[in-house]
């Protein structure tokens, strides 16, 4: 019945959209994606990532999510942690997870990222 996951959603706090495209496309290197017509008045930025989206939603009274997190594979995660150290994201390393290789980071609203390789 089920097929996969079409896409994850994260918050951003209201004006926020350039921030999200410095972060996700400038820093991380995703591409971003046109909304539908009738969704950009809603606010937000989407991204590709993969096969998949990543939809950054403008949410009133924003709250980060420090504990939920989507977790992207990654292909060259030593890469990907250089890229960020040079920008000045914090690395917060985890305990291990067999068969990984993992770390997370916080997007500029303080939403909780993780960014894996399996071996």
């Amino acid at each position: 019945m089920f097929d996969g996951i079409d896409h994850v959603q994260i918050a951003a706090p209201k004006g926020s959209e350039d921030e999200c495209r410095e972060f996700f496309s400038k820093i991380l290197g995703m591409k971003e994606i046109p909304k539908p017509e009738n969704l950009k008045k809603r606010g937000g930025v989407w991204f590709q990532c993969g096969t998949h989206e990543l939809h950054i939603g403008i949410q009133e009274n924003f709250i980060p999510a420090i504990k939920a997190h989507p977790a992207f594979s990654i292909s060259d995660i030593n890469k990907l942690k250089q890229r960020l150290i040079e920008n000045n994201i914090k690395i917060k390393e985890d305990e291990p997870l067999e068969g990984a290789t993992r770390f997370y980071v916080n997007d500029p609203f303080g939403n909780r990222l993780e960014f894996l390789q399996r071996h």
